[in-house]
């Protein structure tokens, strides 16, 4: 760390201290004046309930500190300002390069419910089934809404599925959209990586020995000459133009129109490939390995191009009554590589890659989603009655590829399907104010929702996935087309299910200082069944300004449509031979065979308690404990692989040959290698969250605000499903291996700490923020294989002047020292079990950093912005 890395996190652990501890706090950040008093709308029907008031916790993060970045995907401006929010940013993991899913508390991406003005927000059709965090999940992808158009996030930290349904585990976060009636503001973002690339230094060359052949290395790989110093880059230039328009309609109604568009060209964070890429000539080193860019993979960033629009608008009719509606269309294009091919890799043609090749993967993305409703009062009962309808599509477009198979003649352009997601909701709510005696404020509400899904899988073109007569890998190199028949079972067919659910709540000041709030909720799928939750909250204000709080909650996820049908088939080559992977639904034969059962609901109980003190003039702060139960989490299994002699009889040692046996036994002699989802395990989650505001008025040297953030997080394995089924007499066989395990246990970070200043002075503000991201590690197949990422800090900063009444300017840098997440090791090391030495794996020079790292690996980022308002 060199000094002025230290002097800076040095100044704000001490400015963390001025607020009661640097350890404790999370960032509602830079929120509006006066947060503990704000009123809210999540997590209560009530329309007085403040931050304050709140018997669970709440973070309110308003337009303002998302704005004060040079960022602009809600995702990542989340990361930064959150410390229960985790946003890894992986690479070469398919369609999750384009759409990274997130997790709050730990847990999984679709275990966490997501709302628009209250409304259930639909996820996308993707599935990420790749090695990333939230591996076999199917998440929101929050960002498809533009940030200019947010208003302010309210993130409750509790289980809330009594009061909101499914999905509601590890809370909920609620995205309140603008309202603004009139005026306009602007902003025109542009930004690039500027960086030097820890532990990567710049190659020359290849290194020659006697009779100019290359220098062989321990591992196998060539020698490389390089010059000691870092590789240096300059790119993914990054340009965002947003604006948010207010018109007026009528005398009290309005149309609130925004809308962005962001270019981000790639970034590439890969090391020299040091690999032998052609075969040798007569035992000579072919003379093309000495001028190969060895720079071939990509590794990084995606190059996207967004298109994002949000229209909400409210028009009274009458005193009592109001018609809104708010509707959101984006779209995405996306360009990521696979691995590269390598000129003698045996997926290869060479008469038509000779130097090898690197598939591009090609996402289109498409969102819509439209909610029209009416509110008002009647007969003592705030009414609000709503209808939304939602689609989400996602399609592969593989370039610079082949189909091995197909030979010479093999196209080198791909349409590899897609997949289709939409969502029917329709819900009513009611709420009335009760007078009764002994309460000092009672509010009742109730409501009814019913929910449809839809899902499908959109075939590729035929020569995407078929196998040819030239044998060897099938289909599309990078990514196979989706087969419309898998297993003998169709798997393009559309799915579609729906529940209907009804719930009651109850908030009632039992007196000035004692707050008691119950809920309940029915629900009933047509697929599984109905559950029943419920919660019960309270908090006590024993003396003004210090309170205690607590929560106890049930709640359930629904397996989602995509988990329950989602199918695939692929080659990977696996240590060497090529192995035909099928990733089925539970009720395709071939995973019926193995054992696969229908999938039941995930099922939770958590517990809460906190304190609340805010006795002192500017200063809030808030401390929660808590714990998470969760049964019968859907996982996806490992790769179930077979293992057969020429003649396709089972052949070799256990597991692959009984589980060869079970195959052929039903019919299935061409399936290698199977996984599908299954109610694997349980796990405990338990935690602490910390949070600290302090608003300072220096008189004539301005206005500072620090905030400071902590959270502690850790999940436990409490039961690992027995192999189902005819698997349960395999020898060997493991369902749902360490790799996995580990994933869920410590592939996030255990604990985050953030500090934040703002300072205003006239014309004149300045941001800095800090992160601290624990350590997380990133497993491998077996321990030698296990990475051990190491606590990192991460600053911003960011400095703006107004120009007059209307415009702005903002200059800044994300990661400001350049910080990247601890190296994978490469070469050779030495077993931990056995003691003996052993290769890491080749892939390590090209993907130096394990895409489990919670900042991204690209480095520092500069930008300037210019903002407009009128």
């Amino acid at each position: 760390m060199n000094l002025s890395r230290a002097q800076l996190l040095s100044t704000l652990s001490l400015l963390g201290l001025s607020v009661g501890s640097p350890a404790l706090a999370q960032p509602p950040a830079e929120t509006a004046a006066a947060d503990d008093q704000a009123i809210i709308v999540t997590g209560t029907r009530r329309t007085d309930r403040t931050v304050a008031d709140s018997p669970v916790p709440i973070d309110v993060i308003t337009s303002d500190a998302l704005s004060q970045s040079g960022y602009t995907e809600t995702n990542r401006l989340l990361n930064q300002l959150v410390p229960s929010f985790n946003f890894p940013q992986p690479s070469i993991t398919d369609g999750t390069d384009t759409v990274r899913p997130a997790t709050l508390r730990g847990l999984s991406p679709d275990q966490t419910l997501v709302l628009i003005n209250g409304r259930r927000r639909h996820p996308t059709a993707l599935l990420n089934i790749n090695g990333s965090v939230g591996r076999g999940s199917a998440a929101v992808d929050l960002n498809l809404i533009p940030a200019i158009a947010i208003s302010r996030v309210e993130v409750l930290r509790d289980g809330a599925a009594a009061q909101y349904g499914s999905d509601a585990i590890a809370g909920v976060i609620n995205f309140q959209m603008s309202t603004l009636r009139e005026g306009a503001r602007f902003a025109v973002t542009a930004g690039q990586y500027r960086s030097s690339v820890e532990g990567i230094p710049e190659v020359t060359g290849v290194a020659t020995g006697a009779g100019g052949e290359p220098v062989i290395a321990p591992d196998g790989t060539l020698v490389l000459i390089n010059t000691g110093r870092d590789r240096r880059v300059t790119d993914g230039e990054t340009y965002t133009i947003a604006g948010l328009v207010g018109i007026p309609l009528g005398p009290e109604g309005h149309i609130t129109i925004a809308a962005d568009y962001q270019d981000r060209a790639a970034t590439n964070r890969t090391g020299y490939d040091p690999r032998r890429q052609y075969n040798l000539v007569g035992g000579v080193t072919d003379p093309r390995e000495f001028t190969f860019n060895r720079l071939s993979h990509r590794y990084g960033d995606a190059r996207t191009d967004d298109m994002r629009l949000f229209v909400n608008a409210g028009l009274p009719l009458g005193e009592a009554i109001e018609l809104y509606g708010f509707i959101s269309y984006a779209t995405r294009d996306g360009n990521s590589g696979a691995f590269y091919r390598l000129a003698n890799d045996a997926r290869n043609i060479p008469a038509i890659y000779p130097n090898g090749f690197l598939p591009n993967i090609n996402t289109e993305l498409e969102d819509a989603s439209g909610t029209l409703g009416l509110r008002g009062e009647l007969g003592g009962f705030r009414y609000d009655l709503s209808a939304t309808r939602a689609r989400n599509a996602f399609d592969f477009t593989i370039t610079n590829t082949l189909n091995r198979s197909l030979g010479p003649t093999s196209p080198q352009r791909f349409d590899s399907g897609g997949l289709r997601y939409t969502h029917t909701l329709f819900n009513l709510d009611l709420t009335r104010q009760l007078a009764v005696s002994f309460f000092e404020n009672l509010t009742l509400a109730a409501g009814l929702e019913y929910r449809e899904e839809t899902f499908r899988v959109r075939s590729g073109e035929p020569n995407s996935y078929i196998g040819g007569a030239f044998g060897g890998a099938s289909g599309a190199q990078g990514f196979p087309g989706f087969a419309p028949v898998i297993g003998g079972q169709a798997v393009n067919q559309r799915r579609e299910r729906h529940n209907i659910s009804a719930y009651a709540e109850l908030d009632a000041d039992v007196s000035d200082n004692f707050t008691v709030q119950i809920a309940g909720r029915y629900e009933d799928y047509n697929d599984f069944g109905s559950d029943i939750n419920g919660k019960i909250a309270a908090r006590f204000e024993p003396v003004q300004g210090l309170a205690l709080r607590g929560a106890i909650s049930t709640g359930f996820r629904a397996p989602s449509l995509q988990q329950q049908f989602f199918a695939a088939q692929a080659t990977n080559n696996v240590g060497g031979v090529l192995l035909e992977t099928v990733t089925l639904p539970v009720d395709n034969p071939i995973a019926i065979a193995l054992g696969a059962t229908p999938l039941e609901p995930e099922t939770s109980i958590s517990y809460s308690a906190g304190l609340v003190f805010n006795m002192i003039q500017g200063l809030n702060v808030t401390l929660d404990v808590y714990q998470v139960d969760i049964d019968d989490r859907i996982v996806v299994t490992d790769n179930l692989t077979a293992t057969r002699d020429a003649a396709g009889n089972p052949s070799g040692a256990d597991p692959g040959r009984t589980i060869a046996q079970i195959l052929n036994n039903a019919g299935f002699r061409s399936t290698n290698a199977a996984r599908f989802f299954v109610n694997g395990v349980d796990t405990r989650t338990r935690g602490f969250d910390a949070i600290a505001t302090y608003r300072w008025m220096a008189g004539n040297l301005g206005r500072l605000t620090f905030t400071a953030g902590y959270n502690y997080n850790e999940t436990d394995l409490q039961r690992i499903l027995a192999a189902p089924g005819p698997l349960a007499n395999v020898p060997g066989l493991i369902l749902f291996g360490r790799q996995e395990q580990i994933r869920l246990t410590d592939g996030q970070p255990r604990s985050r700490i953030n500090f934040g200043i703002d300072f205003e002075r006239g014309r004149f503000e300045l941001t800095a923020r800090a992160n601290r991201y624990g350590r997380v590690l990133a497993a491998g197949l077996d321990p030698f294989l296990d990475v051990q990422l190491e606590a990192k800090w991460v600053a911003d900063l960011e400095a703006r002047l107004r120009l007059g009444e209307h415009v702005s300017v903002a200059i800044g840098s994300n990661n400001i020292f350049d910080e990247y997440p601890t190296i994978v090791p490469t070469g050779r090391g030495v077993d931990p079990v056995t003691g003996a030495a052993r290769n890491y794996p080749a892939t390590n020079y090209v993907a130096p950093w394990s895409a489990f790292s919670p900042f991204g690996f690209n480095g520092r980022f500069v930008y300037a912005r210019l903002g407009v308002r009128f």
